[in-house]
């Protein structure tokens, strides 16, 4: 480790984010272990001399705000921000209520936009920081029953991925972590929400979806400790990746949505130019204007024409 850093870390109550604040702390960094229950907070991190824990429920502004004054005050930085809190309402779209949608996004989308705009200003003053904001790979791929759950990581992703240019200046790096299933509590009780049946449509894949679903928990593959500990060596990293997908469940379904998507680009780069779609027409040879030297527009992508 380069040295000590400061780690802030929502949802630290419960395993992921459990793991995660051991881990740093274990590696001689300080913590700031946040959760909407702070006794759950100690009792699953325990104590050690740079550990403070905070009451922290992310769809509060007022919380964030008042949880990074807190860890300000005590060790005078922020270095290290890990948004981890999380739910899961499950269930097919049209049987989720509007109000269980909204508590997902406020959740797993409006919440660490919540902890990222209070600590932003902190990461500016020092022309430093790393925010890690732990998705999924319900953030790559749309999954049956998943619809809500996934329209928050999705809108994580391409909020983050526009974050990154506009704090890029200010020293500040972004990672998005992709994990597969990991034995979380995601699907305890305390944190997963079923939509309840009401529609005969759906009824028999619902009872199978459910069945499925409740016979994962606790039985999932990956090792969050192991995930935890891979945090470390990323916040390290110089330059820090800009994704870090974690699982070989969740490589097989990043491998399985670019090879998706490269077919259909090709598909749609031989209909566009068959169609003429953007009003050039193609040669004789089959070439299109758009096939030139894109030189300017790499540049202009990329920040380098002024």
């Amino acid at each position: 480790m380069a040295h000590k850093k400061v780690w802030f870390i929502t949802g630290a109550g419960r395993r992921m984010g459990t793991d995660i604040a051991k881990a740093a702390l274990a590696a001689g960094n300080a913590v700031v272990a946040t959760g909407r229950n702070t006794d759950a907070v100690s009792k699953a991190v325990g104590d050690a001399d740079d550990l403070l824990v905070v009451k922290l429920d992310v769809t509060s502004r007022a919380d964030a705000e008042a949880a990074v004054r807190a860890a300000v005050d005590r060790f005078g930085r922020i270095d290290v921000l890990v948004n981890n809190a999380g739910n899961f309402y499950a269930g097919y779209f049209e049987e989720l209520t509007p109000e269980q949608i909204e508590r997902q996004l406020a959740t797993s989308l409006i919440g660490p936009m919540n902890v990222t705009r209070a600590v932003l200003p902190v990461m500016r003053k020092q022309r430093s920081g790393h925010l890690i904001s732990i998705s999924s790979t319900a953030g790559l791929a749309g999954f049956e029953f998943c619809s809500a759950y996934a329209a928050s990581k999705f809108g994580l992703e391409g909020w983050t991925q526009s974050l990154q240019p506009e704090v890029a200046q200010f020293g500040i790096t972004t990672t998005i972590v992709n994990p597969g299933f990991f034995r979380t509590e995601l699907l305890t009780k305390e944190s997963v929400t079923y939509a309840e049946s009401l529609l005969e449509d759906y009824a028999e894949r619902t009872a199978e979806q459910l069945k499925w679903w409740e016979a994962q928990s606790g039985q999932q593959p990956g090792d969050p400790a192991k995930l935890a500990q891979a945090l470390l060596t990323i916040a390290d990293e110089e330059p820090s990746p800009r994704r870090f997908i974690a699982g070989a469940d969740a490589i097989a379904t990043a491998e399985q949505q670019i090879a998706a998507m490269q077919q259909q680009i090709d598909a749609f780069r031989e209909l566009s130019s068959s169609l003429a779609i953007d009003g050039a027409e193609v040669d004789a040879e089959g070439h299109h204007p758009s096939d030139g030297d894109h030189t300017g527009y790499e540049e202009a992508r990329d920040g380098g024409v002024e």
